[in-house]
C-alpha cells in the first residue's frame, strides 16, 4: 500500500515537473529566413482541426506560430491592402509516447536517474501540413505540403514536464513543416507576388496611366468617345 502511494505521488510529480527549458520560448520562435521577394499582405486561414485529437498543441497554437512565420519570413507587413488569403491547413497529426519500460525504472527509482539527466520519456509526433496561396478572385495559385517530425524528452532540467512536452512535440513538427515548405515557396515568390497584385488590380485604369495626367483618381471606363465634328460643351 505505502509503494502504491509512493508511485502515485511521483507520477505526479511526473505531470507537474518543470525542466530548465523554458517551454514558452521553445513553443514560438522561427528561424529567420526571410524571402528576397515577399508575398503581399494576404488574409490568414488556419484548418487545424486535426490537431483537437492530439493530446498536445491546439489550433490556437497552430494559428500563433503560422503567423510569426508569415510575418518574419513570407509577408510584406508594410501595405494595408490585402490581396487573397494564404491558408494553412494541417492534415494529419499522429503522436506517441516512447520510452514507457524508462518510465517504469524511473518511478522505482524514485526519479533520482532523471536529476542526472537520463529522461523520463519521450514524445513524438508526426506531422503533414499544406499552404496554399489564394487571390482574391478565389484562384488557387499554389498548394505546398511539408511534413515534420518531433522527439522531445520529458526530463528534470534537461527536458521538459510532462504536461508541457507533448504541445512542444506537436508545434516542433509543425515547425519543421513549415520549414520544409518555405524554399518551396520561395522559387515561386516573384511569380506569386505578380499574380496576386495582377488579380487584385486587374481592369483598374487611373488617370495616371494617361499620359499629361497625375491625378491618381481612377479613370471613367463608361465614358464614350464624342462623335467626329462634334463640338465640346
Amino acid at each position: 500500500m505505502k509503494r502504491f502511494a509512493l508511485i502515485s505521488l511521483f507520477s505526479v510529480l511526473l505531470v507537474t515537473l518543470d525542466g530548465c527549458r523554458s517551454l514558452d520560448k521553445a513553443l514560438f520562435t522561427v528561424p529567420t529566413a526571410a524571402l528576397n521577394t515577399r508575398l503581399p499582405v494576404l488574409e490568414t486561414n488556419v484548418e487545424a482541426s486535426a490537431l483537437s485529437r492530439s493530446t498536445g498543441a491546439t489550433a490556437d497554437d497552430a494559428q500563433k506560430l503560422f503567423r510569426l512565420e508569415l510575418d518574419r519570413n513570407l509577408m510584406d507587413d508594410k501595405d494595408t491592402t490585402t490581396y487573397g488569403t494564404i491558408r494553412l491547413n494541417v492534415s494529419k497529426v499522429a503522436t506517441q509516447r516512447t520510452g514507457r519500460g524508462l518510465h517504469i525504472f524511473q518511478l522505482a527509482t524514485l526519479l533520482t536517474p532523471s536529476l542526472l539527466g537520463i529522461p523520463i520519456e519521450w514524445f513524438e509526433t508526426q506531422l503533414q501540413a499544406e499552404v496554399q496561396v489564394v487571390d482574391v478572385k478565389d484562384n488557387v495559385l499554389a498548394t505546398y505540403k511539408g511534413k515534420g517530425s518531433s522527439k522531445i524528452r520529458v526530463a528534470a532540467y534537461h527536458g521538459y514536464s510532462q504536461k508541457g512536452a507533448p504541445r512542444l512535440a506537436d508545434v516542433e513538427a509543425l515547425r519543421q513543416a513549415l520549414n520544409e515548405i518555405r524554399p518551396k515557396l520561395a522559387a515561386d515568390a516573384k511569380y506569386l507576388r505578380e499574380q496576386l497584385i495582377l488579380a487584385k488590380t486587374a481592369g483598374v485604369v487611373t488617370i495616371s496611366d494617361v499620359p499629361g495626367f497625375s491625378t491618381g483618381e481612377p479613370a471613367d471606363s463608361t465614358a464614350q468617345p464624342a462623335p467626329a465634328g462634334s463640338k465640346p460643351e
